[in-house]
């Protein structure tokens, strides 16, 4: 089997090498090779990860069933937004735009993007787990100001102050939760998972609960959960799109996968049982709707999208906090595939227009060829029409909340899904059926690969009517772990 220690080394000597390449072509050609050779990598210790905890480099790298999946969805994920990137910056690079220093600085931090978080993933040790989620926050602030102009130093600038926050806030929370567990241990190292799990019950709940209200709060910061959200819809905008999907489908899930951590240490601390599990259902509520009241009045397509990221963490966030873990990780997975599917055809419909204002983009079925499709498919898939899979993870999490007796929580669910239905809708029959002299022409030649679209729909087609039941069995060892049973 490989060793686990190579995930985390790979990216590493990507780094050094995009560092020193000598042409634009050559960085992106290696981001496309570096991260298939990852996924090669992710593919040798799959399966034992899945079937199992694995333990690598004294007990500081940890493989289990939950972070397989996450990272599962990062290589992946990763992998076809670097093919996408030889599309989105071909212009940049036939008009000599894309510099060798600027190319360099991708591909540098292209690859400490995917290092950090393969660590964050990896990380047994919850010190180096926080230390890897501030790196990804340091590595993809460069990569939304790639431009370096006005708008996108702004948008990095306030990410890196909200999203620091956020964090210096999860690490008080770490070092409450840590502090207790030492003393319950009575001494030992309290910072491993595989420790910290033990030790649970023998934690007083009050110093747990206060631990668990700071990690909530700045991981999910970092989640764009509401009312932390505000970085999102500015940094997703101003990335380059290849970031932009990254950002929002991995990013996100991996501060997610960071709170899910510590939810069975805390439900295992109290005698309360779904206290942790409690707090999760008003953010995820609160995010639906807010995502929900500025979704209607949008018209920056890329920052659409950003507020529809806020709202299926917000979905997400629900769906463990009802005791769906198994739905909300289906969830997830299908989010990630819709949203970036969905950047990639944006990002390159923008190109296209050279605007992301969707009131001055029109018959985006015809001059936008796939990408137009793409936007158009992508967008019903997120707002959950069948057969579409994004409607059966939210069915589930619905059938959940009910079978919990959870009847207001699901009604409120179900209103601020609608209200996204319909706005994201109307966006999108807007920009299919203007008519003739609204919006603008065409001003620039955009491609995008038939297969960068294809695939990502064949996938939330075919979950959307048949559960594979490798991926079934996925799900459940994954919520098997959110919910204390590994």
């Amino acid at each position: 089997m490989i060793p686990l220690a190579l995930l985390v080394v790979w990216p590493v000597a990507c780094i050094a090498v995009a560092a020193v390449l000598p042409r634009p072509r050559a960085v992106l050609g290696l981001g496309v090779v570096g991260s298939l050779v990852q996924v090669g990598l992710f593919a040798g210790v799959a399966r034992a990860g899945f079937a199992g905890r694995t333990l690598g480099v004294g007990e500081q790298l940890l493989l289990d069933p939950l972070s397989a999946f996450h990272l599962a969805l990062v290589v992946t994920v990763f992998a076809m937004s670097s093919i996408y990137a030889c599309y989105s910056f071909a212009p940049q690079l036939a008009s000599g735009q894309l510099t060798r220093r600027k190319a360099r600085r991708f591909g540098a931090a292209w690859f400490a993007f995917l290092g950090s978080m393969t660590t964050m993933l990896l990380a047994n040790h919850v010190g180096l787990m926080w230390m890897a989620m501030e790196a990804t926050t340091l590595a993809s602030a460069v990569l939304i100001c790639l431009e370096f102009d006005r708008p996108s130093l702004q948008a990095a600038w306030a990410y890196l102050l909200i999203c620091s926050v956020g964090i210096a806030l999860a690490l008080l929370g770490t070092f409450l939760l840590c502090g207790e567990a030492r003393a319950a241990a009575g001494g030992g190292d309290p910072f491993l998972w595989t420790h910290l799990s033990e030790l649970a019950p023998r934690m007083r709940a009050a110093p747990v609960h206060l631990a668990f209200l700071f990690l909530l709060v700045g991981y999910g910061t970092k989640a764009g959960l509401a009312p932390m959200h505000t970085w999102l819809p500015a940094a997703h905008s101003q990335a380059p799109s290849p970031v932009s999907a990254v950002l929002s489908g991995v990013l996100l899930n991996c501060a997610i996968y960071c709170i899910s951590r510590f939810v069975p240490i805390v439900e295992g601390a109290t005698a309360d049982a779904g206290w942790a599990l409690g707090l999760l259902v008003p953010f995820g509520l609160v995010s639906i709707g807010v995502a929900a009241a500025f979704i209607v009045g949008e018209h920056d397509i890329k920052r659409l999208l950003a507020f529809s990221s806020v709202e299926h963490m917000g979905v997400i966030a629900l769906g463990i906090g009802v005791g769906g873990g198994t739905a909300a990780l289906f969830h997830t997975l299908n989010h990630s595939v819709g949203k970036m599917l969905s950047f990639f055809c944006a990002g390159t419909l923008a190109q296209r227009f050279g605007t992301r204002d969707m009131r001055q983009m029109r018959g985006i079925l015809t001059v936008g060829s796939s990408a137009g499709a793409g936007v158009v498919l992508g967008i019903l898939a997120l707002v959950g029409l069948p057969p579409f899979s994004i409607f059966m993870s939210e069915l589930w999490i619905v059938k959940v909340g009910i079978g919990g007796g959870r009847y207001w929580t699901v009604a409120a669910f179900l209103v601020g899904a609608g209200v996204v239905f319909v706005a994201a809708i109307r966006h999108a029959v807007e920009m299919v059926w203007k008519r003739p002299g609204e919006g603008r022409e065409p001003v620039a030649p955009a491609r995008l690969g038939w297969p960068l679209v294809v695939l990502p729909l064949a996938v939330l087609l075919t979950l959307g009517v048949w559960m594979p039941p490798v991926v079934l069995r996925a799900l459940e060892s994954a919520a098997a772990v959110i919910q204390g049973r590994p």
